[in-house]
Order: structure tokens, then C-alpha cells, then sequence
């Protein structure tokens, strides 16, 4: 095998690899346009029968303990007349309520600015706007007429709540209807949580059983996909995801609108409408059979989760409960409310490795509380880790360093024999018992860490706007000078000093060209990224200098012993 081309061909195929999605995509097939108004408007009503409606229940529906109908969607999405808007802000959320069916119509997460320079520009997860329309719609289906759905007005004693110094925050809005039913609605937050619970308690004052069930809604606008080369978040997966108690599937756009409406039962799910480094989600509790359905309507996502139908007697009260999402995708957070929500955070195909990998740059950030540290001290673990199965490559390259001058020795001599050129190059490296193969074993190792690091520092929002030191500020964009770049780029030349150089001179030239064009790429990932390639390579040098003088001084003992053995011999051949 040759040693050289294997290790040229590995290095394009990481680059080819990573630089697909930023390179090909911007090449590839324009993305079909979706039409957005302006970014003002607002979502205004539409005439009943364009609504999505919430139908009463019929003799289909199922029985008490299996989930009601789904709910099908109309044409366009509509908030409804808003009515008045309560305000409810905690140390981590804002949230606007409005009256009319007790909806979540904005949510602004706090601390989490669209644009480090502009901190005051926060991301806006729900809004009525339709540019960034975000709607979460709970309520209650019932078969004998006493309803509360999106368009019942509810009452609230205040238009504002606030968290303050407490750690948990109620906001309870009530409706009563004329035959005695009465719903309370409570939106119950807690001190650093970006989780919502929402509490129905139904009190069945009348001369009837109330049978029904509870139904949760959420609209996201949904677009599609514009690829930019400059734009990290452009390549994250923007829509609907579901989790149906036995895997976790992203929805295109394309593939709803093509198949049609997904819908399944599980007593064990979610759905959510995920972005990069955000969601919003809706999480049933577990054990009770719930009915899912997502799909697209116009510019619109619309998915919905009813549960079982439930009877309630005269004179009884059922309180009906529901978790909801809505903020950055904490893995802590997310592991609390349900274990497979982490699932949110994409790390495609290596997520065995990136998991463990942020857990522990996360428990190292624990003691140092910078990422870029962490970065560098992950690095060096990972480097001690493998340190004596890189050694053992580091030493085949040092002697195939000490080897040069008599590999091109025989390249002269058998230049117009390539068969034989390779036999006397394989005799040779057995009777020096090298292995030209082994230096491709370092790469070979790095490259699954390599692109792990790179969806770590894609997916986890623990990292977004993260600063390391002097001019690196956000450790999940590219070096805005393109210093790091530069330096890891000169590192690598001088990794390349310490090497052997291929046999062949056009190789010798692709690797001479090879760290200018790793600086190219590596220009445009992100800073964090190439922190960790820049201090694996700095190290990488250490640890084959060190190599590349034991190697030498361990050949001068070995020729010297030689020498001395040979004198010894020619001595007692002499007497």
C-alpha cells in the first residue's frame, strides 16, 4: 500500500465531506421559493370555514380511554381576534398570552440575541407575525356541547405576571359556560426553565356528564431551505420532528406536501418544530395513548397532539395536563422533561462519539467556564488517549525519514524498472521493519473525532456566541480575521518538515499544497473547529519531534554498536 497516496486521498475525502453541504448545495438546484409577506403583518382572520377547525366530537372519536380524532387542518393558519394580551415574563422567557382561547401567541427567549453585536435583537420562537409565525393552541374537545377552544374568551385577574424573586410562576385564566362547566387554564413556569406546563381543570357543575378530551396545536411558519456557504444556520434542519415511541423523524416540506398529512398513536412520543439551536415542542405525558399528526398548509406547519377522552360526572372536576418546549435546546433541560427530546440535537451518524464528547467538554467547562479551554484540554486528552497507538505510527515515519537518502538511492537505480523498484522498496522495508502504511493510522483516528467535534460545535447551543480569548468571540463561527486559520495552516507545513516526503513528485507537490488548501476550507468553519485541528496539530509536532529524535539517537546506538562490533570482530580475527 502506498503510504503517501492513501493518507492524500483520506485528507480530500474529509474535506470533500464537510464541504459538500457548503460548496454543492450552493451549486446545486435552486430551493423552491416560499412567498413570504412582509414581516410586519400580522395574522388576520379568515372567513370560518378557512379556520383550522376544532371539531366536535362524533361517535368515531373513540372510546374514554383511547385518543380522540386527530384535528385537521385548513388552508391557512389564523390567531383569531387576539382580544387582550397578557404579559408573563420569567428569568429566562416572555411570553404573551391572548384572553382569546388562552394562546401562546409570542415567546421571546431571553439572553439569546439573533446577532452577538446586536443583544438587544432576541430570538423570537412563537409570534403572531406571519413572516415568523409561531402559535401554541390548547384546549378542550367535548362531545355534548361545553367546549373551551381557540376562539372561547378566557379571564384573567391581570394583563401582567412576573417571575420576581420566586421559583415557580402561575397564570391561571377561567371561563364558565351557561350550563355550569367551568375550565381553569394555568400556565405554570418555573425559575430557569423554558419548559410550560398547562393545567385544565374542568369542574362539571351540571346536570350532565362532560366527555371529552384535550387537544394541543402548534402552528410554525415553515420555509424553504436557502443555502449560504457564510451562513452556518442555513444548514441546520428547519421544521417539524417527530418521536413515535420508537425512532425520531425529521418532515420535509417537500414530503408533506407531496405524501400528505403523517399521523400515528403512541402512548410514549412528541412532535416539535425544531431550528438550528431552537425549538418548540410539545411533550404528552407517557402512558396514556395520544393521537399525532403533523402537516403543511400553505406556508404553514401544523401539528397536533389529542389524548384520551375522559368522563366527567356531575358535581366532579378531571384536571387534564400537558408539557410544553419552547426555547434553546438545553440537553439538560430537554433530558429532564422527556430522555429522547435530546434527540432534537442532530449529530447525524456520529452521535455515539459526539454525546460522550460534549459531555465532557461540558464537565470541563464546569472548572474552567470557557469552551475554547475545554476545547484545547479535550484535544489533549484524546491525543494522551491514543498517544502510544500514534507512537507506534510516529516511529515508521521517523525511520522512513532515516530512510530517504537510500529510498532515493534505488529510485536512481531502478528508475526504468518500476517492478523492480518495488521489490527492492519492500525488501527494504521489512529488513527495516517498517510499515509505510502506518502513517496513515494518525488521520485514520482523528478524522471520526474530527467530524464529531464539527457537529458538536454545530448542533450545541451551549456553544452559540460562545468566546474563547482576544478576537475569537463566538466559537461557533468562523475566525472573523482568519488569524486561527492561518496559524493552523502554518502549523501543518511545519508537521509536513518533520515527515517524510512522497517517493513521487506529483504527490509531493499535493501534499505541499495540501495544508494552503486545509487553510482555505478551515477559513470558512467554525473557530472552535479549527482551535481543535490547530492544537492537535501543534501537538501532533511535539510528539513526532520528540519521536524523530529518539528514533535518531536510538540509529546513531545501533550504527555505533555496529562499528564497535565490527572492531571487536576484526581484533580477535587479527590474533
Amino acid at each position: 500500500m502506498d503510504n503517501q497516496r492513501l493518507l492524500v486521498w483520506a485528507g480530500f475525502g474529509v474535506l470533500l465531506w464537510l464541504t459538500y453541504q457548503t460548496w454543492m448545495q450552493d451549486y446545486g438546484p435552486a430551493p423552491v421559493p416560499v412567498t413570504q409577506p412582509a414581516e410586519t403583518e400580522q395574522v388576520t382572520a379568515t372567513p370560518a370555514e378557512e379556520q383550522l377547525a376544532l371539531p366536535e366530537l362524533g361517535e368515531t372519536a373513540g372510546e374514554p380511554d383511547e385518543p380522540g380524532t386527530p384535528l385537521p387542518g385548513g388552508e391557512t393558519a389564523d390567531a383569531g381576534t387576539p382580544g387582550a394580551i397578557i404579559t408573563v415574563r420569567t428569568d429566562v422567557l416572555e411570553l404573551q398570552i391572548a384572553t382569546r382561547g388562552a394562546t401562546l401567541v409570542r415567546a421571546t427567549v431571553l439572553g439569546y440575541p439573533i446577532e452577538k453585536d446586536r443583544p438587544g435583537d432576541l430570538v423570537e420562537l412563537l409570534s403572531p407575525e406571519r413572516s415568523n409565525l409561531g402559535l401554541i393552541r390548547t384546549g378542550l374537545r367535548s362531545a355534548n356541547g361545553a367546549i373551551a377552544d381557540q376562539d372561547t374568551l378566557f379571564r384573567a385577574a391581570r394583563s401582567e405576571y412576573s417571575l420576581g424573586e420566586a421559583d415557580e410562576l402561575v397564570v391561571p385564566l377561567t371561563w364558565t359556560d351557561a350550563s355550569g362547566v367551568s375550565i381553569e387554564k394555568r400556565f405554570v413556569l418555573a425559575r430557569g426553565s423554558y419548559a410550560v406546563r398547562v393545567e385544565q381543570t374542568l369542574v362539571n357543575n351540571s346536570e350532565q356528564p362532560w366527555r371529552g378530551d384535550q387537544y394541543t396545536q402548534l402552528l410554525r411558519r415553515s420555509k424553504g431551505m436557502e443555502r449560504s456557504m457564510f451562513d452556518v444556520d442555513s444548514y441546520s434542519f428547519d421544521g417539524p420532528q417527530t418521536y413515535n415511541g420508537d425512532k425520531a423523524e425529521k418532515h420535509k416540506r417537500d414530503d408533506l406536501e407531496d405524501k400528505g398529512p403523517v399521523e400515528y398513536s403512541t402512548p410514549d412520543g412528541w412532535v416539535a418544530a425544531i431550528q438550528h439551536h431552537f425549538l418548540s415542542a410539545i411533550v404528552p405525558e407517557p402512558g396514556s395513548a395520544h393521537v399525532y399528526r403533523v402537516e403543511v398548509k400553505g406556508d404553514t406547519m401544523i401539528a397536533s397532539v389529542v389524548g384520551a377522552k375522559r368522563t366527567v360526572e356531575p358535581g366532579a372536576s378531571e384536571t387534564f395536563s400537558r408539557q410544553l418546549f419552547v426555547g434553546p435546546k438545553v440537553q439538560s433541560q430537554l433530558g429532564e422533561l422527556h430522555e429522547r427530546l435530546k434527540l432534537t440535537v442532530d449529530y447525524g451518524w456520529l452521535t455515539i462519539l459526539s454525546q460522550p464528547m460534549f459531555w465532557l467538554l461540558a464537565f470541563i467547562y464546569g472548572y474552567v467556564g470557557n469552551w475554547g479551554v475545554s476545547i484545547i484540554l479535550v484535544t489533549m486528552l484524546i491525543k494522551l488517549v491514543f498517544y502510544k497507538m500514534t507512537e507506534t505510527s510516529g516511529r515508521s515515519m521517523a525511520k522512513m525519514r532515516n530512510l530517504q537518502p537510500r529510498i532515493k538511492a534505488l529510485q536512481e537505480r531502478y528508475k526504468d524498472d518500476r517492478q523492480q523498484l518495488s521489490q527492492q522498496m519492500m525488501d527494504l522495508y521489512k529488513r527495516e521493519q517498517v510499515n509505510p502504511a502506518a502513517g496513515c493510522l494518525p488521520i485514520l483516528i482523528q478524522m471520526p473525532f474530527f467530524l464529531a467535534f464539527y457537529w458538536v460545535l454545530i448542533e450545541s447551543v451551549e456553544m452559540r456566541q460562545a468566546p474563547f480569548a482576544l478576537w475569537i468571540t463566538d466559537l461557533s463561527t468562523r475566525d472573523p480575521y482568519f488569524i486561527l486559520p492561518l496559524i493552523m495552516g502554518a502549523a501543518m507545513l511545519l508537521q509536513q518538515k518533520l515527515n517524510p516526503a512522497p517517493a513521487d513528485p506529483v504527490q509531493a507537490r499535493v501534499m505541499q499544497i495540501m495544508p494552503i488548501m486545509f487553510t482555505g476550507f478551515f477559513a470558512f468553519f467554525p473557530s472552535g473547529l479549527v482551535l481543535y485541528w490547530a492544537t492537535n496539530t501543534v501537538l501532533s509536532i511535539a510528539q513526532q519531534w520528540k519521536i524523530n529524535k529518539v528514533v535518531e539517537k536510538e540509529e546513531k546506538d545501533r550504527k555505533s554498536g555496529k562499528k564497535k562490533k565490527d572492531k571487536d570482530k576484526d581484533k580477535t580475527k587479527n590474533k
